[in-house]
């Protein structure tokens, strides 16, 4: 049990291992894997990023179908997510004020407060933020969101991330110095999908400044 949840959070480094223990039963792995981390709470550790580019890596190469897996891993995102966002609307906001074991309480606060500064955007933005991702379909929920908005953006930020990163891994995900340097260039693309999220909440903070000046 111990070897299995080691490849299952190294699967990003052990992918090949599978794709050749598995064949086609690798779909339904990795699809298992994306849902898991969009829409169970307390599976935040999943892989994702690395995980996408890896697999568009070897799309490449032939051994996956990118455009299959591609479609499947989108319905598992949004299907995670819808899940998540149940949850959440079921527990309600007593979740912030109840200490809920299964719970990341402080990544759910950092959430939920992106979440009030950047409103449904949020559902979109954190697809390519570790953590965020996770939690935010759930704050989503128990903030009441409207369920067709919610789904637009569900399914606007799975296609992108799903999409964007696997298409990242086919193009160069077998590019000698990226597979070198894997873990450094995700953390670069973590930092540049935090950027603009980042950027607002400062430019919120400074008009809010302004304002509160002028009165």
């Amino acid at each position: 049990m111990a070897e299995f949840f080691h490849l299952l959070l190294n699967i990003d480094q052990s992918l090949g291992v599978w794709v050749a223990q598995y064949g086609a039963w690798i779909y339904l792995i990795l699809a298992l894997i994306i849902f898991g981390e969009t829409g169970l709470v307390v599976l935040p550790f999943l892989p994702g990023d690395s995980l996408l580019f890896i697999a568009g890596a070897f799309g490449a190469t032939g051994h996956l179908d990118p455009v299959l897996m591609a479609g499947i891993l989108v319905v598992a995102a949004i299907l995670g997510n819808t899940v998540n966002y149940s949850v959440g609307r079921y527990i309600g906001p007593k979740v912030f004020s109840h200490d809920y074991r299964f719970l990341d309480r402080k990544a759910l606060l950092k959430t939920h407060a992106f979440y009030e500064k950047h409103g449904g955007k949020t559902i979109v933005l954190s697809r390519f933020l570790p953590l965020f991702r996770t939690f935010a379909p759930f704050v989503a929920g128990v903030a009441g969101m409207r369920v067709g908005l919610f789904q637009f953006y569900n399914a606007l930020g799975a296609v992108g991330w799903i999409v964007g990163l696997i298409t990242l891994g086919y193009f160069f995900g077998n590019v000698p110095i990226i597979k070198e340097h894997l873990n450094t260039i995700v953390l670069i693309g973590i930092g540049a999908a935090a950027i603009p999220a980042v950027l607002g909440v400062l430019w919120k903070l400074l008009r809010g400044k302004d304002s509160s000046k002028a009165t």
